[in-house]
């Protein structure tokens, strides 16, 4: 079905691979709509309740693949055409996405990081607002996310001198949020992902709302947003699970419906 990602579904969770190894898993056209494919295939997929996006090989993503670049392109329709699509089916999904960054995450790969819900990082991992090195603005929402996450002054000083962020560094300033030792990559990946997977999964849909609405309305319209969304959680099966088993003092298993 994909020739530049590897898309898995296990046990609730869509594994989404970008599978450039040999290019640090840059990006090209194809593998933009990949990707977009890959996540608006999990979020109309009843059985996935988790999506984590990761690379194969040494890198996470290194942005894009230069070699598709030439002095006549249009950036901004590239943009329009490419990129804003695919960050646009992330932004309305509302399944949690895990980026699972397991090396460099430079440019546009930065980006995809960023538009994710949660970044776990590896011991190798890094990140990198590489656009400055090449003349361009920081692309793909980068700016929208990274202002949100670490505020304007540290967004100016990561986007206009470019500089690489460790992965120790990326969790002390709030970029991301767990570092994982190399040796349990893998299992500690999993199973976040799974614990993500066992939560009401409707639930993080309507938080991953409100979290959109705190930027986008005037308090008086969130809290009615918030009344809304609080009003569809309390009639999810999961809400009344939660509340049988907290009744019962058991752990609650929840459906995601």
């Amino acid at each position: 079905m994909f020739e530049t990602i590897r898309y898995d579904v296990k046990d609730g969770i869509a594994w989404l691979y970008l599978n450039r190894p040999d290019k640090l898993n840059a990006f090209i056209a194809q593998m933009n709509r990949e990707v977009k494919d890959a996540i608006k295939a999990a979020t109309f997929d009843e059985q996935v309740r988790c999506i984590v996006i990761t690379g194969e090989g040494r890198a996470f993503c290194s942005g894009q693949d230069l070699a598709e670049v030439d002095e006549h392109m249009d950036h901004g329709q590239v943009l329009r055409d490419h990129y804003g699509p695919m960050i646009k089916q992330m932004r309305q999904c509302e399944k949690p996405i895990v980026a699972a960054v397991n090396g460099v995450a430079a440019g546009a790969g930065f980006s995809l990081a960023l538009a994710c819900d949660f970044r776990l990082v590896s011991e190798r991992a890094s990140f990198l607002n590489a656009f400055i090195h090449v003349g361009l603005i920081p692309d793909s929402g980068n700016l929208y996310y990274l202002t949100q996450l670490v505020g304007q002054s540290k967004a100016a000083e990561l986007s206009i001198l470019g500089e690489k962020v460790s992965a120790a560094d990326a969790v002390a300033m709030g970029l991301a949020n767990r570092l994982i030792p190399m040796e349990t990559w893998e299992e500690d990946v999993s199973v976040f992902a799974a614990r993500l997977s066992a939560l009401p999964t409707q639930a993080i849909g309507l938080i991953k709302r409100s979290l959109k609405a705190v930027t986008e309305l005037s308090f008086e319209d969130y809290l009615e947003q918030e009344a809304q969304g609080q009003r569809i959680a309390g009639l999810t099966n999961d809400h009344r699970e939660g509340v049988h088993a907290f009744m019962e003092k058991r752990k609650p298993v929840f459906s995601g419906q």
